[in-house]
């Protein structure tokens, strides 16, 4: 894009599902099935999912928090216990520590990649420890092996956040399940999408097992084919549960998002490139960094920072491109510095640095597959020439 700045006539978003046909007959195809809730394509769907990652339980939800909600709980997670997590995510991880009665840890983040910072979990290690929350942030990993070697000197479980996670791989491997149990997310701006919807993913039998009956109300045997020909309607509680089940008309959705996950993540990578060419010329913006350990990054989120030499605040940079027709989001404001954790936490302000910097400037520009090749370039100019307009 050459010449003076032309506003275009229609809002670009920050993020847009990617929705075909195949998807919306699947959906029709439920519809007149009679199955709506919980039935064999949500089934599919696990079952697609845990080949897809490689984890042999695949078990899908209403939403990843629901997923982060009995995670912790089959886990054993208890009032009076530690957790220690990263404040550079969606407020549902420290959210799910909290509501169990535990009390979050929170360590610093890398500048660069806003990655957990591996090099300070030890020193937040105490007797009350049980467990590590890491988050793979934008689309890459954090440093799985440092996280693991801290909770294997200390006895800690490791519960992976992979909500930004599908297809991203650490050396190979896909992430969610290095150790205990992982959770996925498929809100609508993530690489796919089930409207809302989240899968837990273990290689516990055991574990498993739980989480399936924490899942539904406690039963403890698979209960969405109760009503089929063949099934019972006989069914027997084990535990106090939840209903946090997966639908057919989630699942419609899943199977077919799941199947081009990787047309989805080639098309975001290639959207991002060409944002890492036309940014390098704007040095008031910074992208995140990449981590320099062997990855897969599918690039779920493009991030940039709004330095100091931008002349303005983030939210005003954000008002300026809307103005311009183009959305943003923020992700995310540092959990410890909500209200709620503020207050009741205080002694982690101002004693987290890299996070609350990066907080207050952290934009994410418009990034999904259904973009045209020349988005990238509007934005850019877009951003240049609110700088060029700034004060």
């Amino acid at each position: 894009m050459t010449g003076p700045f032309a506003k275009r006539p229609d809002f670009l978003p920050f993020s847009r599902p990617t929705i075909r046909q195949v998807e919306i007959d699947e959906v029709v195809d439920s519809l007149r099935s009679g199955w709506i809730t919980t039935g064999p394509k949500a089934e599919r769907f696990e079952r697609d999912f845990a080949a897809y990652t490689g984890f042999p339980h695949a078990l899908a939800l209403s939403s990843a928090t629901a997923g982060q909600h009995i995670g912790l709980l089959a886990l054993g997670l208890k009032p009076g216990d530690e957790v220690i997590t990263t404040p550079m995510t969606w407020a549902s991880t420290v959210n799910m520590i909290e509501v169990a009665g535990a009390t979050p840890v929170f360590v610093d983040i890398h500048r660069d990649t806003l990655q957990i910072d591996e090099r300070q979990l030890e020193a937040a290690v105490t007797p009350r420890t049980v467990g590590i929350i890491p988050v793979h942030y934008a689309g890459a990993p954090a440093d799985v092996d440092a996280i693991l070697a801290v909770a294997r000197r200390h006895g800690l479980w490791v519960f992976e956040d992979a909500a930004h996670g599908v297809g991203c791989l650490y050396k190979g491997t896909h992430v969610g399940c290095f150790d205990r149990l992982g959770v996925f997310s498929f809100h609508p701006i993530k690489n796919i999408t089930t409207a809302e919807g989240g899968v837990l993913v273990t290689r516990d039998d055991a574990l498993a097992h739980k989480l399936k009956a924490l899942r539904f109300h406690g039963l403890e045997k698979q209960a969405w084919n109760r009503y089929a020909e063949g099934g019972t309607p006989q069914v027997e509680i084990v535990l106090p549960g939840f209903k946090y089940n997966f639908m057919d008309l989630q699942a419609a959705l899943g199977i077919h998002q799941l199947a081009s996950v990787g047309e989805f993540n080639e098309r975001r990578r290639a959207l991002a490139a060409r944002y890492d060419e036309l940014l390098a010329q704007v040095p008031e913006v910074e992208p995140l960094g990449m981590p320099g350990y062997e990855h897969f990054h599918t690039r779920h989120l493009y991030v940039v920072k709004v330095l100091e030499s931008a002349g303005m605040t983030r939210d005003e940079f954000i008002a300026a491109l809307r103005a311009r027709n183009v959305g943003t989001g923020i992700h995310f404001r540092a959990v410890h510095t909500q209200p709620y954790y503020a207050g009741k936490y205080p002694r982690w302000i101002g004693a987290l640095p890299v996070a609350e910097w990066v907080s207050e400037r952290l934009c994410s520009i418009p990034l999904f597959p259904l973009m045209t090749d020349d988005d990238p370039a509007y934005v850019v100019a877009a951003i240049k020439d609110v700088l060029a307009h700034r004060g």
